[in-house]
């Protein structure tokens, strides 16, 4: 049966981006990128994004999309994709969507509500409020307004997802599953064909430290300077991702360098568990786990065959 995309997912660290680009190549492909964090303009070694080279080479789509102090929510990247996959189809060529962000994944293979019409104005006040208050306090506030939400994200399901909750049940009046239950699904679910490359985890470990402490030779801390430089913050979206907010301390005196390399490697494995946890829970159990210890050609062929006998 053939199937609507080829998915390359995986914990960060895995090498994602150079067998995508690989099977690009092969498959007279495209990339949609599925990370949330490369979405962010300026924001290019901390998350690993491809290189200039890399996105000559094949193109690419979902790359800077949005300045750092700007919410770019699952739902905003399920729709923006529809559009890219709708079009790289039309071209008689292959979609293929690479990244570790399980809720964007999710958003097009279980299609969200159509989201309550929110006044831009208040939404936009209350945005900037949000972004001011700590985290534990919007916790707080919803466990108050929406017990359902916050039991769910009590695991550290991150601002962008608090701040979201918190935006609907205060200006529609009601809570975020209500609406989940309630409302219709956006638009029809995406039926792709999904591969999840893995690593024993200490290799995951050990790949994770050497690539923090490549990006911090790349010129990590210069990046995050710039960005500060330019007036974005610890509260902003952007900003407020791994290999970022650990740096702005250093810039301000209060960590020293060593201390924010170690702080970032051991958030990143953090998030590598968290990603783990999230793919055998919520991936289908037709997803083909990969050994990312594989070379990239042994890789790719597997999935490149795979993916030629889903579509005959």
């Amino acid at each position: 049966m053939a199937r609507d995309a080829l998915v390359l997912t995986g914990p960060t660290a895995t090498g994602k981006t150079r067998l995508g680009i690989e099977l690009a190549r092969r498959l007279a492909g495209e990339i949609i990128s599925m990370d949330s964090r490369q979405v962010y303009r300026g924001m290019d070694i901390g998350t690993a994004k491809p290189t200039l080279e890399q996105r000559q080479s094949v193109p690419h789509h979902g790359l800077d999309l949005v300045d750092p102090d700007e919410r770019y929510s699952a739902g905003r990247f399920a729709a923006d994709a529809r559009g890219w996959l709708a079009r790289v189809r039309a071209r008689g060529r292959v979609p293929l969507l690479v990244g570790g962000t399980g809720f964007f994944l999710r958003a097009l293979t279980h299609p969200l509500f159509r989201e309550p019409d929110l006044p831009a104005e208040r939404r936009e006040l209350l945005e900037r409020y949000l972004a001011r208050r700590p985290t534990e306090e919007l916790r707080r506030w919803l466990r108050l307004l929406d017990p359902e939400s916050a039991a769910a994200l009590a695991g550290g399901g991150g601002r962008q997802r608090l701040a979201r909750a918190l935006e609907v049940a205060l200006l529609s009046g009601r809570p975020l599953p209500w609406w989940h239950r309630q409302a219709p699904p956006a638009a029809e679910p995406l039926d792709p064909l999904i591969f999840v490359l893995d690593l024993p985890r200490p290799e995951l470990y050990r790949r994770i430290d050497a690539r923090v402490l490549q990006m911090v030779e790349a010129g990590l801390v210069e990046e995050v300077e710039r960005l500060v430089e330019e007036g974005y913050g610890a509260g902003d979206p952007g900003m407020n991702a791994t290999g970022y907010i650990e740096l702005v301390p250093v810039l301000a005196g209060v960590r020293t360098l060593e201390q924010a390399i170690d702080d970032v490697q051991r958030a990143t494995r953090r998030y590598a568990r968290r990603q783990l946890t999230w793919f055998r829970h919520q991936l289908p159990p037709a997803a083909v786990w990969l050994d990312a210890t594989w070379g990239t050609d042994e890789l790719a062929d597997r999935v490149a065959r795979a993916w030629q006998e889903s579509a005959a």
